[in-house]
């Protein structure tokens, strides 16, 4: 007999309608879909085509795009599609279309992550700026209100100080895209104390500091445990009520991909969010679909590389 765990929430996660009015506000941006091939990222992009927020570029085998489009009783005669054989071609072929200016952004349709990020990374595709990739979350809560941008959660396992710069740059990017006018950003850590026995502690107030001398129009505090990020009840019991941050952050640089895929994971499956993610630092916004994305957080990503792509 199972029985029902009362942590998790029972909320099914929203797109904000925000967001898609932000995403439909800039230019449609055409989407390169790596092996389009199969339900899932079908249903996808037959959702966010309705919904004016991309233009589908299709790659992979023909015959079974032309399979799942019928399933869907969608007529994709008008859009362009690539007939391409297995996961590497795939993927190459459609990260290669944004590199050379033919697509806005790229998508994981049904590959392996590996394989896709592999095709993403290869310098011959035109993709890599010399910044660090990064993957961000941008939570929203099902009630609305501001949403919390988080990284790393899903790319870089130990992200190195610089990449956490760059992710930092990111962040506050994403945010003002959003909407927030002046980004909060938290450094992650076990303690607002830095200690050497929690190397985070460290990196984080180094990181703030850092942030502060370098990114202009935001504010930034670390190191900060989750309390004191997200609570201003916690930010007032502990005296920190001069900090900017403290409290009402908006944005959250966590350590390493254990502390960020089990936060946005937390405020999925217990408070009901919809996470909407995407991986920047390349020429192009990218598009890391899961089997386990609801609905709403396929749409909400597919909106926030289009709002990203109209930066």
């Amino acid at each position: 007999m199972s029985r029902q765990n009362h942590f998790i929430s029972n909320t099914d996660p929203v797109c904000p309608s925000d967001l898609l009015e932000r995403a439909r506000a800039g230019s449609v941006p055409r989407v390169a879909i790596a092996r389009a091939g199969a339900a899932l990222p079908m249903q996808a992009a037959f959702e966010a085509t309705q919904a004016g927020i991309m233009v589908p570029i299709f790659v992979g085998e023909a015959d079974d795009i032309l399979a799942e489009a019928a399933k869907l009783d969608w007529d994709i005669s008008g859009f362009e599609l690539i007939d391409t054989v297995g996961e590497a071609e795939a993927g190459i072929t459609a990260a290669t279309l944004c590199g050379q200016g033919k697509a806005d952004v790229l998508m994981k349709g049904q590959l392996h992550t590996d394989v896709f990020m592999k095709s993403a990374l290869n310098r011959d595709a035109g993709l890599r700026m010399g910044a660090k990739f990064v993957h961000l979350f941008s939570m929203t809560h099902p009630s609305g209100g501001s949403p919390i941008v988080i990284s790393d959660a899903a790319v870089n396992v130990s992200p190195d100080i610089e990449t956490r710069q760059d992710a930092t740059r990111s962040v506050v990017k994403l945010l003002k895209a959003l909407g927030v006018e002046r980004p909060k950003v938290a450094y992650l850590s076990a303690t607002e104390v830095a200690i050497p026995s929690v190397p985070s502690s460290l990196e984080g107030a180094e990181l703030a500091e850092w942030a502060r001398q370098n990114v202009d129009g935001a504010d930034f505090a670390g190191p900060l445990a989750l309390d004191l990020i997200l609570s201003e009840k916690s930010r007032d019991i502990k005296g920190l009520q001069d900090d900017p941050v403290a409290g009402q952050a908006n944005g959250i640089i966590v350590p390493d991909i254990v502390a960020g895929n089990t936060l946005f994971k937390a405020m999925v499956y217990m408070t009901g969010a919809c996470s909407g993610g995407l991986v920047v630092g390349g020429k192009v916004p990218i598009l890391l679909t899961s089997r386990a994305d609801s609905a709403a957080a396929r749409m909400a990503s597919v909106a926030l590389a289009s709002v990203w792509s109209n930066t």
